[in-house]
Parts: structure tokens; sequence; C-alpha cells
């Protein structure tokens, strides 16, 4: 049977698909064996959306839940950890550092999570997870107070390492 090799620049296994597919069209862990070992990072953001006056409660540590953004971090630093666990293709890696930080708005909060390795793969679906699970827990904090909260945004915003070099969605791709 053909292996389908995973290569940073070209997305395509031998079946003219995606590397995750072998011949036969059934999914498969990519060989990330060959690549080379670098320092990769990347980051991730989602949204928690609600009203000025829980937006407020969450800020002053007031929720009648406790403290939400220390839970949260907590939360989203332990799903870093969980990824390949939750995201089935995704490879174990060596997490060296993660941070989940917030930056809190008139109706909204904005989670940031940074992830980093030293391994062959990148951490972006590292912190995606990351980030989600954090804004997850707000939303979990929060929805006594707003059942109306929403989850929005969800995205890598850079990365840097590996073969494909780096990249930041707010210079427009490649930096």
């Amino acid at each position: 049977m053909d292996a389908v090799n995973d290569t940073e620049n070209d997305s395509r296994g031998s079946t003219g698909g995606l590397t995750h597919l072998r011949q036969d069209g059934t999914a498969q862990m990519v060989d990330v064996s060959e690549k080379a070992v670098t320092t990769r990072e990347a980051t991730a953001t989602a949204t928690v959306r609600s009203t000025a006056e829980v937006l407020a409660l969450l800020g002053a540590g007031e929720l009648p839940k406790g403290d939400a953004l220390a839970v949260a971090r907590v939360a989203g630093i332990m799903a870093a950890k969980k990824t390949p666990e939750l995201i089935p293709l995704c490879h174990p890696l060596p997490i060296s550092k993660v941070t989940v930080d917030f930056e809190l708005g008139a109706d909204s909060v904005e989670v940031l999570a940074t992830v980093k390795t030293r391994g062959v793969t990148g951490v972006e679906m590292e912190a995606l997870t990351a980030a989600s699970v954090a804004a997850l827990s707000v939303y979990d904090m929060i929805k006594a107070v707003d059942k109306h909260a929403v989850l929005t945004d969800i995205h890598v915003l850079a990365k840097s390492g590996g073969k494909s070099g780096d990249w930041s969605l707010g210079d427009g791709g490649k930096v």
C-alpha cells in the first residue's frame, strides 16, 4: 500500500486529495517522521459576545460562578494538552508553553491562546482548541446571567516555524 506523504507546501497526497487520506480514501495519520524539528508557535482567537452588564461582572470577577477568566485560562491550557485526544488525526506534541489571555471589550471578550513546541508539526490545532475551550468555559460561567451569549470568530491569527515559514492573518499571509 502506498503511503501519502505530508508536505507543508503541498496539501495534496498521492490521491490528489488531502494528505490525511490513503489511496483507498480511508483516513490516516500523516507520517511526519522525515520532517525537520523546529520551534513552532501558533496563536488563535475566539470571541464571546455578551451584554455590557455581564462583561462588567466578568471583568470584576463578580459572576455568580466566580472568577470566570481564571477558570477559562486553566481550561484552555488543559485543552491544548488534550488536542490529540479530541481531534482524531492530530499528532501528540511535546508542548513547551501555552498562554491564554483575554481582552475585554464593551460587549465581548476576546480569547487569545498561544501554543509553542519544538517538534515536526505545527501547533495550530492546539491553539485553536485552547481558544475554543477557554471561550466555552467563559460561556459556561456566564450562561446563568446571559442565556443569549454567543461564541464567534474562532480562527488562527498567526503561526511560525516549520518548512512553510511564518504567517500572520493581520499581514495578509506570509510575513
